[in-house]
Parts: structure tokens; C-alpha cells; sequence
């Protein structure tokens, strides 16, 4: 089964509760607008963003078998997607959102140490591009398939913490965020001495993005203008992702996929949700050329 992408592991349920700011002071009780449960986490972004992208997409992934699951299978039924059994349940995050869209998020892991995603859930797919999150019961597919390129998203990494360094050390185009780096710069030029990664992308919200790929220095990309009125940023950096690999699968050059990656996060801002309404393959392509 010939595929663009596979995406292992990274869906859950988000509740968002939109707040009228944050931090939110603490008080016994709060009137919010009507809370929402929709598809999340960064698996499923990532999945979502591709295949509206018109990218052949499969996921592979562990939910349990609760109402959250199902709500992860119905949002999902459009991709091929592959299910094994979650012991804990299915992944959920509380969204806290304030009114400029910057979010605050408590995520419940439901880890069950030991657990791990079958081989033979994949082990049939041939992609061109495998894109790991960063699940522990993900950790062993690394060494799963030769020389197709890998792609893992770090998210808020430390630079320091042990859990990621797998993930960070065996990936060849590793994205992670600014917001816990000491030292952005270092940290990249870190994971290409010390590892696979041959492009690093550290995003930086609305100042876009750093860029270091082997032999060159780091470069500074622009963020990319919304296209209307900010409304949440939860899936932007997912979003970005998803049109970065989307640049990527199709030998774009690399200045044209962080380009891709800025229009499709800034669509991500302009949407209520996490993944609800991913940006199109001809939405991105349109308002590239307008540049």
C-alpha cells in the first residue's frame, strides 16, 4: 500500500473552553460560552492537515475504546486509518482560550507504561514520508523504515529533557517550539551535530520561524499574515507542519515549504477549533502566489 505520508501516533479529544483572559485569576465559579469536545492533539493535526492537502495519508495510532475514541474515529473517517487499543483510554486535553486566541493546555497523557503501537498495524504501508509524534508507544517505529525520510514534531522540548532525545536525535526534519529554549540557536545546531536531522525548524508564533539545515547558518522566516481576524491558535503549529511536509512530499524548495508552513498555521488562527478546517490544497497554493 503505496502512501505520500504516515503519521504514527497523536489523536485525542481537545475540550475547549474559551476565557476572558489568561492567566485566569482564580474564582469558585466562572460563566463561559458553550464547551466544545472536537478532534485533537498533534498526530491528528498533523493527519488532518495533509489529507485536505490532498496528500494519500494513513495514521496509525492507540485510543481506547470510549466515547473520546469514537469521537476520534468519526472526525478521522475520511483516512485510512489503522486502530489499536489504548489500556488508559484515549488521549484529552483541556484548552483554556483567551480572547486574543493564545491558548493554555492540560493535557492527560493516559500513559500506560510498556505499551507500544504493533508493527503490524503499519508494517504494510510503504510511505514516501513517515512522521512520528512524540509517544512513547511510538518511540520503537524510528528504526522502522531504512532510508524514507522521518520527520518528528518536539513541541515545547527543553533542549535538555531525556524523553525526547529518540525523537530529536533519529529524525531527519525535526520541528519544535522557542517557548522553552533557552538558547533556540544552540539547541538546532545541536541536533545536527549530534544527530540524523539534516533541517531543523524551530517555530516562533508570530515571529515566525528559525531554519538551520546542514552546512548553512540559522535563517530567520517571517510569520505569515492571517487572513482575517484571530480567532484561536490551537493547531497552528500543527498546521504549519502539515504544510511544510505537504512542500516537502512534493520537492518543493525550502523556502517555498516554510512559506507553505506560515499560510496554512496563520489559516489555522482564523478558525474556532483545533483541526476542524484544515486549510485546502488550493487555498495554500493561492495565497502563495499572491505574495
Amino acid at each position: 500500500m503505496n502512501r505520500d505520508l504516515l503519521v504514527l501516533g497523536g489523536a485525542g479529544v481537545d475540550t475547549t473552553v474559551y476565557v476572558s483572559g489568561l492567566p485566569l485569576p482564580y474564582r469558585d465559579t466562572y460563566l463561559v460560552p458553550p464547551v466544545v469536545d472536537r478532534i485533537g492533539n498533534t498526530g491528528a493535526g498533523v493527519t488532518l492537515g495533509c489529507h485536505a492537502l490532498g496528500l494519500a495519508v494513513a495514521f496509525a495510532d492507540l485510543i481506547g475504546d470510549d466515547p473520546q475514541g469514537a469521537l476520534v474515529r468519526r472526525a478521522l473517517g475520511a483516512v485510512e486509518c489503522r486502530w489499536g487499543r489504548a489500556e488508559a483510554g484515549t488521549r484529552r486535553s483541556v484548552l483554556l482560550v483567551g480572547p486574543d486566541g493564545r491558548r493554555t493546555s492540560l493535557h492527560d497523557a493516559k500513559v500506560t507504561p510498556g505499551e507500544r503501537l504493533a508493527r503490524e498495524l503499519y508494517a504494510d504501508i510503504r510511505p514516501r514520508h513517515v512522521h512520528v509524534s512524540i509517544m512513547d508507544f511510538c518511540r520503537h517505529a524510528l528504526g522502522d523504515f531504512g532510508d524514507v525520510p522521518i520527520s518528528t514534531d518536539l513541541h515545547d522540548w527543553d533542549g535538555a529533557s531525556d524523553y525526547h532525545k529518540d525523537f530529536a536525535y533519529r529524525a531527519d526534519l525535526v520541528f519544535l517550539s522557542e517557548t522553552a529554549l533557552p538558547d533556540p540557536a544552540a539547541a538546532m545546531r545541536d541536533l545536527t551535530a549530534r544527530g540524523r536531522a539534516r533541517t531543523v525548524v524551530c517555530t516562533r508564533g508570530a515571529r515566525g520561524c528559525l531554519v538551520l539545515t546542514r552546512g548553512s547558518g540559522v535563517r530567520a522566516f517571517p510569520a505569515a499574515p492571517p487572513s482575517g481576524p484571530v480567532a484561536d491558535s490551537n493547531g497552528a503549529g500543527d498546521a504549519f507542519v502539515s504544510g511544510f511536509l505537504y512542500g516537502t512530499v512534493n520537492g518543493r524548495p525550502l523556502e517555498e515549504c516554510v512559506r507553505l508552513g506560515a499560510i496554512a498555521g496563520a489559516h489555522a488562527c482564523t478558525v474556532t477549533g483545533t483541526h476542524e478546517s484544515p486549510i485546502t490544497e488550493a487555498l495554500l497554493l493561492a495565497r502563495s502566489a499572491a505574495k
